[in-house]
């Protein structure tokens, strides 16, 4: 079945359905889904932002061996 055939089909089932507890089910399964797409939609956006930083840091120099990030850590006091 393609894409519309599925939602053509889907349509059908909810506008014949009389189960009140199964509109409400599909609801919040649409808005849940909504919700995560938000939240891994703000997560790329400041991942996309601290890749762009990061670059602008190599390109300028700003970048440690892996020696040398151990060192770094190692002195850090936890």
């Amino acid at each position: 079945m393609d894409l519309q055939a599925e939602i053509n089909w889907i349509q059908k089932a909810l506008s014949e359905s009389k189960d009140p507890t199964f509109i409400e089910a599909v609801k919040n399964m649409i808005q849940s889904m909504r919700k995560v797409k938000e939240k891994l939609s703000a997560e790329q956006k400041q991942e996309d932002i601290l890749m762009a930083e990061a670059e602008v840091d190599i390109k300028a120099g700003r970048v440690y061996s892996t020696e040398e990030a151990h060192k770094i850590v190692d002195s850090w006091e936890l």
